[in-house]
């Protein structure tokens, strides 16, 4: 997709560029945090296990939580859902640097505060990637993302040296207490920005419904699946380099943290080096092509991990894997997003991470569980196997390209005027539209019908069903079920203009005099003596309702 304006240009963007550089702090603490509890782990408990559950611990919570805070990103003004997610890591985080102080810490009291700062980060991020739509327009949004990711791996390659240099001068507590102190810096920036948003017009969903829509949505969206799928492989299988880095540190490289926060700088230097070449690598390749270089040169650092001892060796593995990390997670947010409606956006992200931190979070535990049976050198090899079977994934599920669908509202709907006195939580509603097809139309018809029901469906109508007249069959009836009547004029605001080329065709194929003809019922079970009340007299005849159902 074209952009508007260079990558380095969005630094233009006032509100962009605050937010960008307070990040680089936040970041920043979290690297440093990181460290500081996975080398804090190995003085706790000699278990492999354990080292690796402190990975696991922060991932965990992400593939948990990750939706429900999607339907906080779609529902709520994101901004105050960030402040709350930073205010309540910001005090678990002075929590911790306490416990560490006093010495109070043990190997299952740091795996619950590393996991509640993990609970912080899943409410935080979905409301944070779908404030990029917000903040830039849509034709930049692979540059912010891109530069969203060099800045979290320009952090990367200075934040876990100056991790293990903390840990090494200073001990772990301090490492906690940076990260507590990182934590301002958003809060700052938040508190500054002033995001201008449109007014909501119609209720907040209620949560148990948008936790569903944002699911449905995502079943009926193959591509949104595809890569999600590769998303769990790759967090599945590459989470094992950073998982058991401490271990290779300091078994196969008998190292020390420096040393350590050194690896992980050589991996944080790649990935800025990815970022760069993210634009030109889309340019020039496929999604498929680029998904697939990443999966192999990631297996190939792996595999470098497990047979070279060698330090330097081992650097430029890292540095490889680096590369392809944020490649492909770059590329596969990117792909979410530009594939997705602002109305779900929130939510669809938030399942993208589900997948991705949800493959982090078992592949912890498993690479670590297979590290103590039978060696790291193995559990690595194990996990680069697995990175190849996901780049021929591929063959049989490829990822989409960037599609050039205009994803904005289609806003054709107008609420008709209606004669009973509905409130907006009055139904259930049915709808049924009735077209007039001719016989050689059929097959065209059903086809269209098909990508209809996906799109009702997908945007939150129940029961659909196709009927035929058995006295008339050029007429054909097309039904709905909604639960109230703001679900349906919600059903409406969320069409977009991709989708006006399927009501187009259909409208074109109905050959009546007048458009399709669409009935608006409300279901009632029983029938009570007095019920809705109507708006005009029963001599008063209302204007017929737009055409706007299509």
């Amino acid at each position: 997709m074209p952009q508007t304006t260079s990558t380095l240009a969005l630094f233009h963007n006032r509100t962009f560029r605050m937010l960008w550089v307070a990040a680089l702090a936040s970041n920043f603490g979290g690297l440093v945090q990181a460290v500081g509890a996975a080398w804090m782990m190995t003085s706790l408990s000699s278990s492999q296990s354990m080292v690796a559950l402190v990975q696991s611990s922060v991932t965990l919570p992400i593939m948990i939580f990750s939706l429900a805070a999607g339907v906080f990103a779609d529902n709520f003004d994101r901004r105050r859902v960030m402040l709350v997610a930073q205010g309540f890591m910001l005090v678990v985080s002075v929590a911790l640097a306490f416990m560490a102080y006093e010495g109070m810490l043990t190997p299952w009291l740091l795996l619950g505060f590393t996991f509640l700062i993990g609970c912080g980060t899943a409410l935080h991020n979905p409301s944070w990637q779908a404030s990029m739509g917000d903040i830039v327009p849509r034709d930049d949004l692979p540059g912010a993302v891109s530069l969203n990711s060099m800045g979290f791996n320009m952090m990367r390659s200075v934040g876990p040296a100056a991790g293990g240099a903390i840990v090494a001068v200073a001990g772990a507590a301090a490492a906690f207490a940076v990260n507590a102190v990182s934590y301002v810096a958003i809060i700052a920036a938040l508190l500054a920005w002033r995001p201008a948003l449109p007014a909501r017009r119609l209720p907040r969903e209620a949560f148990g419904g948008a936790f569903a829509a944002g699911l449905r949505y995502v079943a009926l969206s193959p591509n949104l699946l595809r890569v999600i799928l590769r998303g769990f492989l790759f967090g599945l299988a590459a989470v094992a380099i950073q998982a058991l880095l401490p271990i290779v540190v300091r078994d196969h490289l008998d190292g020390e943290a420096f040393v350590y926060g050194v690896m992980l700088g050589c991996f944080g230097l790649g990935a800025v080096l990815g970022a760069l070449l993210n634009a030109r690598l889309r340019a020039r390749f496929r999604n498929e092509i680029i998904t697939r270089m990443a999966f192999m040169g990631f297996a190939l650092s792996t595999a470098t991990l497990a047979l070279v001892g060698n330090a330097v060796i081992s650097g430029a593995a890292l540095l490889l894997a680096g590369i392809c990390w944020v490649v492909a997670l770059s590329l596969f947010n990117v792909t979410m997003q530009l594939s997705t409606p602002r109305w779900v956006v929130g939510r669809v992200l938030a399942l993208y991470q589900t997948g991705v931190f949800g493959g982090m979070a078992a592949g912890s535990w498993l690479w670590g569980a297979l590290s103590e049976g039978f060696g790291p050198d193995r559990a690595l090899l194990g996990a680069a196997a697995l990175l190849v079977i996901g780049a021929l994934a591929g063959t049989r599920a490829p990822l989409p390209d960037f599609g050039h669908l205009n994803l904005d509202p289609l806003n054709r709907f107008s609420e008709p005027p209606l004669r009973l006195d509905l409130s907006q939580r009055s139904g259930p509603i049915m709808i049924l539209v009735d077209y007039d097809i001719a016989q050689r139309d059929v097959p065209e018809f059903l086809e269209l019908m098909n990508q209809r029901r996906r799109i009702r469906i997908r945007d939150g109508a129940r029961q659909w069903a196709l009927l035929r007249d058995l006295e008339d069959p050029d007429i054909w009836t097309e039904t709905y079920h909604v639960p109230t009547w703001v679900e349906y004029i919600r059903h409406h605001e969320r069409r977009t203009r991709a989708d006006a080329g399927v009501a187009d065709r259909l409208a074109a194929l109905h050959k009546g005099r007048h458009p399709p003809r669409v009935h608006r019922m409300i279901e009632r079970q029983t029938v009570p003596s007095h019920d809705d009340t109507p708006r005009r007299g029963p001599q008063e005849t209302p204007p017929p309702p737009p055409d706007t159902e299509l």
